[in-house]
C-alpha cells in the first residue's frame, strides 16, 4: 500500500482539530503517517530540545536514536540546514547514524513552527533502498506545515 497523500492529509487535519499540544499533534501524524504506507519502517519526530541537539519523540515502530546532535546523521542534517533530506541509500550519506541495521533509505523533513523556527524533525526509514521520491517529501511537508506552523 502506498499513502493516499489527500486522504491522509484530510484525516490528519481532522484529528489534529483544535489542539494545540505538540507531543500530542506529534504523536498523531507519526501514528497516521506510519500506518498509511508499507514502505514506512519507523516514523517518527526527533524534537529541538536545546540548541544543536535532538531527543526522541514521538514515533512508530522499534526503537530508535534516544539522543542526535545537529552535527550528527540525516535527522542532524535536516535540523542544521532546514531542509528536507532524502536518502536513497544510507550507507552512502556520510555520518549516517544507524539505529535500525535494517534501514536502507531514510527521508527526514524539518518541522517549523508557526514562527518558522525548526521545533523538530520528522523522520521515516524504509527497509527498502531508494523507497522516497520527491513528492513523497512535498506531501509530507505540506502536512506537516498544516499541522504544526498554521496554528
Amino acid at each position: 500500500m502506498i499513502a493516499d497523500y489527500e486522504t491522509l492529509a484530510k484525516t490528519v487535519a481532522a484529528l489534529t482539530e483544535g489542539e494545540t499540544d505538540q507531543v500530542a499533534l506529534m504523536a498523531t501524524v507519526a501514528c497516521e503517517v506510519h500506518h498509511s504506507d508499507d514502505r514506512f519502517d519507523w516514523t517518527g519526530f526527533y524534537r529541538v530540545t536545546e540548541p544543536g541537539l535532538l531527543k526522541i519523540g514521538p514515533y512508530q515502530g522499534g526503537h530508535g536514536c534516544l539522543v542526535i546532535p545537529f552535527d550528527r546523521g540525516v535527522c542532524g542534517a535536516a535540523a542544521r540546514t532546514g531542509e528536507a533530506q532524502l536518502v536513497p541509500d544510507v550507507d552512502a550519506f556520510p555520518g549516517h547514524i544507524a539505529c535500525a541495521s535494517s534501514t536502507r533509505s531514510e527521508l527526514v523533513l524539518p518541522v517549523r513552527n508557526s514562527s518558522g523556527e525548526v521545533i523538530a524533525v520528522f523522520d521515516i526509514d524504509s527497509n527498502l533502498p531508494d523507497a522516497f521520491t520527491p513528492q513523497d517529501a512535498q506531501n509530507l511537508e505540506d502536512i506537516l506545515t498544516t499541522v504544526f506552523a498554521g496554528r
